[in-house]
């Protein structure tokens, strides 16, 4: 059974196909105003949901039932699980603060190395008035190297931890300030991605060092990315001209492609300039060339082979925000 998990206003929205390829939608966490989707590399039927204020919850059934999993009273805007050890779970908060459980949820604890990173007292966010408070957008871990985490800060900054978290460098060079979306490859340290103000850009080395990836696209507010499970140069990302022309009824989305190092090259359903952004955009683990794209009012189009073709799946959900994920159960 495939399931597709997706933050709306509120809650989280749950589509799931049967073995006849019937889909089903259902709404989870009612109330809990769920912000943020992960899933444990090792096994996605174990998820976690970051909250708007009520801290981290956990699911071991693919989003069926739901259950506190710490941070309570936190805003948590974004969380990872590690690939190398289900148990150590990574989330970042608003204000912008990273916390790390070492024991599957049970505790955490603050890494305070975070707060003296050079220049955050610049990280201010014009996305959450009136407060503007900067906030951890993205966490990301290295498939190849457990000690190896990146968070990137909405407006604010990309930084890199060599040692899970004690010691944190500056803004990392060649990397998007205002990130959006950050993510490494599936199974290649070498490549990483980030989406966000200023458009694309690509990490290699374990994200040491990056470069703007902009030739080709036709506008520069990056909102989401993603890249190929079996393919890592194929990568792709949705971009706007501005975040009045992105997130609202009056988008402008553009829906690229990138493979072996050339341009950006558009892809979707229809003719650019889309009328809802991809605000998000996952691969599947699973199937190579296989590409989700959720938009913002609630389609969600797949793509089997690489995006050069699309079918719009036959639901709507509830109103995306930044974050979807895609589980393959094979108990249903």
């Amino acid at each position: 059974m495939k399931t597709l998990l997706a933050v709306d206003s509120q809650s989280v929205s749950r589509a799931c196909c049967d073995a006849d390829g019937n889909w089903s939608v259902e709404s989870a966490l009612d109330g809990q105003k769920a912000c943020c989707l992960a899933a444990d590399p090792q096994n996605r039927a174990v998820v976690y949901a970051g909250t708007n204020g009520n801290g981290l919850f956990r699911s071991a059934d693919g989003g069926q039932s739901w259950q506190a999993a710490g941070l309570a009273g936190q805003i948590v805007k974004a969380v990872a699980v590690s690939p190398h050890d289900p148990n150590v779970i990574y989330a970042g908060t608003k204000p912008a603060l990273v916390f790390v459980s070492r024991d599957g949820g049970q505790s955490w604890a603050e890494l305070a190395a975070f707060r003296r990173i050079r220049g955050r007292r610049l990280w201010l966010s014009p996305a959450e008035p009136p407060d503007w408070r900067a906030y951890v957008q993205a966490i990301a871990i290295s498939p190849t190297d457990p000690q190896v985490v990146l968070a990137g800060i909405e407006f604010g900054a990309v930084v890199r931890s060599e040692d899970g978290g004690q010691s944190w460098s500056n803004h990392v060079r060649g990397t998007l300030r205002d990130c959006h979306d950050m993510k490494f490859h599936a199974r290649s340290g070498d490549w990483v991605y980030e989406a966000g103000g200023g458009g694309a850009a690509v990490g290699r080395g374990n994200g040491r060092s990056w470069r703007k990836a902009n030739a080709g696209l036709a506008k520069r507010y990056g909102v989401s990315c993603a890249a190929d499970p079996e393919k890592p140069e194929i990568w792709y990302t949705a971009v706007g001209p501005s975040p009045g022309k992105s997130y609202g009824e009056k988008a402008q989305a553009y829906l690229y492609r990138a493979a072996g190092g050339a341009d950006w090259q558009p892809i979707g359903w229809q003719a650019h300039p889309l009328p809802q952004m991809p605000i998000a955009l996952v691969t599947d683990p699973t199937a190579p060339g296989h590409l989700y794209a959720g938009l913002t009012y609630g389609d969600v189009w797949h793509s089997a082979d690489y995006g050069d073709t699309w079918r719009k799946l036959p639901f709507t959900l509830d109103r995306i925000w930044r974050s979807m994920i895609v589980i393959e159960e094979t108990n249903g």
